[in-house]
């Protein structure tokens, strides 16, 4: 259904769909954070957590880290300094460029990690993986991938 103005406007299927999607992200992302607070710990605290335990070293540049977490220098810099405050990790100049930074896990943060992962999964399994159907994990992978793949290459664009 289009305007004079070219708009197209979703159909009652495609709100139906964005809603559910809407609600799905909001939703998960709230009871995801909600089981992570007995560990003291947000979502942003635990995807830093998870990109530096798989990386070499256990370490990133900050700039890397941003990126990878989608947020801000700044933001990430506040963020940092907090879980430094905890122990979770340490910042350390980059030799080969002094105006660069490492985040660093520390080993705190590494046996934090270890001791919350299993507790994280079992919660995106129960809240999640096991409500769908493996078919339907399957689908729901196939229709989203695009939608991934497009957004990573719009925000190369930016």
């Amino acid at each position: 259904m289009e305007t004079e103005n070219g708009t197209r406007w979703l159909s009652d299927e495609e709100q139906r769909a964005w809603r559910t999607h809407l609600d799905v992200s909001r939703l998960l992302t709230y009871q995801l954070e909600k089981d992570l607070q007995p560990f003291g710990l947000t979502m942003n605290d635990y995807e830093i957590l998870v990109n530096l335990s798989e990386s070499e070293d256990h370490r990133m540049r900050m700039s890397d880290l941003a990126s990878a977490t989608l947020q801000s220098k700044s933001r990430l810099s506040h963020q940092i300094t907090r879980m430094e405050n905890a122990g979770l990790v340490r910042r350390e100049n980059c030799e080969s460029d002094r105006r660069g930074l490492y985040a660093v896990l520390t080993e705190h943060g590494w046996d934090t990690m270890r001791k919350v992962a299993p507790h994280h999964v079992a919660s995106v399994r129960r809240h999640f993986i096991d409500l769908l159907a493996a078919e339907d994990l399957k689908a729901l992978h196939g229709s989203l991938a695009p939608v991934a793949e497009h957004l990573r290459t719009q925000r190369g664009r930016v």
